[in-house]
């Protein structure tokens, strides 16, 4: 969560300072163009390039790509600078979450410091206007006269009116009265106070940050410059709109709330220079609408575009596949109570007792737990017992070289694919997201491990609380079994072919993953307690697990039901 805060604060920085340079290329033309470049920068601080990005992958078409061997490539993207840290994850980092817990408390106390002051003030206002009398002025929107000694000013966002000091016509001529008045319909015609308000919602949430108050000047800055352009424009006289703003501030205190457009806003020397000197704005030329249209494109379009072209993956299936199916399949709800859960698959039959969905769906989709999120409580509580034969004829797996018994596990795969998507109508798309994971390499000098005696014979593999024996195995099928242990992919790097016997014993963690994708039930003694796994790798294997990170393939659940009653 703080990587991605941070990679959202300095993506804003960037926006901002772009906006600036942007407003300063366009400072000889209109005002009001400025104003919306820079509310830009404003609004940039509450909606994340990444909500942009999940648009464009949301209205793309999906591709298929595999999801069983998740890609991780150790490019840094430019968007995000800031990442997570790896460590250990046995390690637990109460320093940071104090830290982070102590940074929420002072982030809490401010904002609320700040939407107290604004709500004391707003209230303030809102007493006035409810005394305030009416008065009558040909305005469009409704004229209130107040005691209270501010400028003229608009209250309200969506139902604006104007509210005029009382006897503020002994100091102003009717030819100065109606060019403030002119000023004020000019903030309701523009909707200035709603800009103000999300500006002030961005400066409570981001009030740390010195770039938010920054632009909240050049806001109010541009603002009331686009409003005496408009005055000026619809035929008001330089010195006679002037002098009535001079008064004003003789007489009236400035407005307490941005929310609440005044007249009196901004640098009043260098507004009242602008005013009298009448200089020649300059219209948008071809040049300038290209600059505009640039910056809107790489804001909206990048981002968008970045997110069409990395859009979610689905599992493929070809032609020939989609029909895989198992012929018969029985799915029942496990009423034994016993806690036990087993799995078997031979020639094309596939049986399992007390099986949770969520381990149904790794076995599906060779995924392990930590790559599957979203779907309801239930599938990872909810046990099934699960008959199912294939149509087809399945030799024995014994009998099988190692690519036969590859190819054996991907058309059980599919047809665990097949029951899921018509027993339980289970639906999901993949996401590609930056994660740590280990590498496997090797420590220091040699392996500490034996050749198998018989590398011809099929893998066997035994794995409980604390221990893996294994006879023939790869170092690519450790590192699979691994990931299931460390709950972070595990990529083979140690450059070690053909097949071993290990035995490995560990002391089991809370942390760490069943093969099951359930925590394990037995725990060692406190007086018998070892190595963690990552000793045991280092020291019974020489071997290591090594923190790295890059992006892994994570199944997302969309749709899923009760399995349907055979």
């Amino acid at each position: 969560m703080s990587s991605e805060l941070a990679n959202h604060l300095w993506q804003s920085s960037v926006f901002a300072v772009a906006a600036g340079l942007l407003a300063f290329a366009l400072r000889k033309n209109l005002a009001r163009v400025r104003y919306w470049v820079w509310f830009s920068a404003s609004a940039k601080f509450l909606v994340p390039f990444s909500v942009i990005v999940a648009l464009g992958s949301y209205f793309a078409p999906r591709r298929t790509v595999p999801i069983a061997q998740p890609a991780v490539l150790m490019v840094k993207e430019i968007g995000q600078p800031f990442v997570a840290p790896v460590t250990s994850f046995s390690v637990v980092h109460s320093s940071s979450n104090s830290l982070a817990a102590l940074g929420f408390v002072i982030w809490l106390c401010g904002f609320l410091a700040m939407m107290a002051s604004w709500w004391m003030k707003w209230r303030k206002i809102r007493i006035a206007v409810r005394a305030g009398r009416p008065v009558n002025l040909q305005a469009g929107v409704p004229v209130l006269a107040s005691r209270m000694l501010l400028e003229p000013g608009v209250f309200g966002i969506f139902r604006s009116v104007v509210l005029l000091p009382e006897g503020i016509t002994d100091h102003l001529t009717s030819e100065q009265l109606e060019a403030i008045l002119a000023h004020e319909l000019c903030h309701v015609r523009r909707r200035d106070n709603l800009v103000a308000a999300i500006h002030m919602l961005v400066q409570a949430i981001f009030w740390f940050h010195p770039l938010v108050w920054w632009i909240g000047a050049r806001l109010v800055e541009e603002r009331e410059r686009a409003c005496d352009e408009e005055v000026l424009r619809r035929g008001s006289k330089p010195q006679v709109y002037a002098e009535s703003i001079l008064r004003t501030c003789e007489f009236y205190l400035e407005s307490p709330l941005a929310c609440m457009s005044g007249v009196t806003g901004a640098d009043l020397r260098k507004r009242i220079v602008r005013i009298m000197t009448q200089r020649v704005i300059n219209k948008l030329d071809p040049a300038s609408k290209l600059l505009l249209a640039s910056f809107g494109a790489a804001v909206i379009a990048g981002p968008l575009a970045f997110g069409l072209m990395n859009a979610p993956q689905s599992q493929p299936l070809e032609a020939s596949q989609k029909k895989l199916a198992f012929e018969v399949a029985s799915v029942k709800p496990d009423k034994s109570g016993d806690q036990g859960m087993w799995i078997r698959d031979s020639h094309g039959r596939f049986s399992a007792h007390g099986i949770t969905l969520i381990v149904l769906i790794q076995n599906a989709y060779d995924v392990r737990r930590f790559q599957i999120t979203g779907g309801p409580s239930w599938i990872n509580s909810e046990k099934f017992d699960i008959e199912a034969k294939a149509g087809d004829a399945e030799p024995d797996a014994g009998a099988l070289t190692e690519d036969e018994r590859q190819a054996y596990r991907k058309r059980q795969a599919l047809r665990l694919q097949s029951l899921l998507e018509e027993r339980f109508q289970f639906r999901f798309h993949t996401i590609t997201k930056e994660m740590p994971v280990y590498a496997l390499v090797l420590n220091k000098g040699d392996a500490k491990i034996q050749a198998s005696k018989d590398p011809a014979s099929k893998p066997m593999i035994q794995m409980r609380p604390g221990q893996l024996t294994a006879r023939g195995i790869t170092m690519p099928l450790l590192a699979a079994n691994l990931s299931n242990l460390v709950s972070r992919v595990v990529l083979d790097r140690t450059g070690l072919t053909g097949a071993y016997d290990i035995t490995l014993t560990w002391t089991p963690d809370r942390s760490e993953s069943s093969p099951f994708g359930e925590e394990p039930k037995e725990m060692a003694p406190p007086d018998t307690l070892g190595p963690s796994i990552f000793t045991a790798v280092q020291e019974q294997l020489g071997l290591k697990l090594k923190p790295d990170k890059g992006p892994v393939a994570i199944l997302v659940i969309d749709h899923v039901e009760h399995p349907s009653e055979n």
